[in-house]
């Protein structure tokens, strides 16, 4: 199957000694949904800039839609659609003059012009609210017409930059309904970038782990996690211990592996969860070091991006909040 995106060994520096992308690589089949997955500061935006055209690699290369995004740039961005993170909703004009306006961005006119967008707007059910201002619609409309507006030219790749950030529950799975539909009826090849874990889940066909810049993983969601091989044994302890404290309880035990200390938080790895709780606890209490609760869960993307990081997602999210302050 074609590639719809190809990246290959991005390379971007901020500011001399800041590097936002390390070596990037990764590709995209035409028809799938493919997401970025990692904490903020991991690079997916940066990337996204990058094959969008926003923004140049200071090396590597990349194509989009067959396309040089260095060399073809205008044939890139004739191509593609993008959703930002920020909206580029103008709220002073009515959902229509915003659609209007943007096709109008790439040259359509007349009647093809009102007839795309009559048919965007019934198909995110905008049309009630088509000429009320902008400035009044919720957050959950504004993101759908930022959507629609982004396929105003008929793309054939979408980027999809943390679309749901900011969104309630309910009206995030209603944009994940969406995004699925796009995929599924009209073949639409979709780069979804989230530090969402049930979105990367729910959403993406294929999916690449973003940290620090390089990808770390790629693969199905699911033979990522059947990757990892049997249960996730999760133990919050009493107190915070040192690590080899703790490891070094379990070190011995035959079927244990994987153990990692985060904080006041155990992990492991086991082929049998259930059975492997009674072991870890009774080497634990051997140690003198007490347990609040345990919990088995089969694999989850969390799982995985700790064993390719060495640090859990929640972990990595509040390094990069830090970065910021």
């Amino acid at each position: 199957m074609a590639q719809a995106i190809e990246a290959h060994d991005l390379v971007k520096t901020y500011g001399g000694d800041v590097k936002a992308l390390n070596g990037l690589s990764f590709s995209v089949q035409q028809g799938t949904v493919f997401g970025l997955l990692g904490p903020n500061g991991a690079g997916k935006s940066t990337t996204v800039k990058i094959l969008t055209t926003l923004s140049r690699a200071d090396s590597g290369s990349a194509t989009v839609a067959g396309f040089d995004v260095a060399s073809q740039a205008e044939m890139v961005r004739r191509n593609i659609g993008v959703v930002q993170q920020g909206t580029t909703v103008d709220r002073e004009a009515t959902g229509r003059e915003n659609m209007r306006l943007q096709g109008q961005v790439y040259g359509l006119r007349g009647r093809d012009l009102e007839a795309r967008i009559s048919e965007l707007l019934d198909r995110f059910a905008l049309n009630d609210a088509a000429d009320r201002i902008a400035r009044g619609y919720s957050g959950g409309m504004e993101r759908r017409l930022h959507v629609a507006m982004a396929l105003i030219n008929q793309p054939s790749v979408l980027f999809l930059d943390e679309p749901t950030t900011g969104l309630d529950p309910e009206v995030r799975a209603d944009m994940w309904t969406e995004i699925s539909r796009l995929a599924n009826d009209q073949g639409l090849t979709i780069l979804l970038t989230t530090h969402y874990l049930e979105e990367a889940d729910n959403l993406a066909s294929q999916l690449a782990i973003v940290d620090r810049g390089n990808v770390v993983a790629e693969g199905a969601p699911e033979a990522l996690k059947a990757d990892l091989r049997g249960d996730a044994i999760h133990v919050e302890l009493a107190h915070a211990e040192g690590n080899g404290h703790v490891t070094g309880a379990l070190e011995e035990l035959g079927g244990i592996r994987e153990v990692a200390v985060d904080g006041r938080t155990l992990h492991a790895r086991a082929d049998d969860g259930a059975r492997a709780v009674p072991v870890v606890l009774q080497a634990l209490e051997s140690r003198g070091i007490d347990v609040a609760s345990v919990s088995v869960a089969r694999p989850s993307l969390d799982d995985v991006y700790l064993r390719y990081t060495g640090r859990t997602f929640d972990k990595a999210e509040a390094e990069a909040e830090e970065k910021t302050r």
